[in-house]
C-alpha cells in the first residue's frame, strides 16, 4: 500500500491478515535479534515449512508476511527472503 487512503480502502478480513504478519514479523525480528541471518532464515524455513505441509500457512500468508518483513531488511536480506518465500509457496 502506497498511501493512507490505500490501507482505508482494504477489507477487515485484508487488516486483520496484515495486522497478524506484522506481528509476527516483530516476534520473529525480537527472538532473531543478534542471531546471523543464516540461522535466522534456516528457521523461518523450517518453521514455515512444517506449517505450510501441515495445512495452516497459506500463499497468500506467506505473502503478508514477506510485505510485512521486507521493509526491515537491506536489499540482499530481502532477496534472501523472497527466494525463500517462493521456494515455500511451491509445497
Amino acid at each position: 500500500m502506497k498511501s493512507f487512503k490505500d490501507y482505508a480502502k482494504t477489507t477487515p478480513q485484508e487488516k486483520e491478515e496484515v495486522a497478524t504478519a506484522e506481528e509476527l514479523a516483530k516476534k520473529i525480528a525480537s527472538a532473531y535479534h543478534g542471531k546471523s541471518n543464516a540461522d535466522m532464515l534456516r528457521n523461518i524455513l523450517a518453521q514455515a515449512e512444517k506449517s505450510k505441509r501441515a495445512g495452516t500457512l497459506s500463499n497468500e500468508e506467506i505473502e503478508n508476511f514477506y510485505r510485512s518483513f521486507s521493509p526491515m531488511l537491506d536489499s540482499s536480506q530481502r532477496k534472501k527472503l523472497r527466494a525463500v518465500v517462493d521456494r515455500l509457496k511451491e509445497i
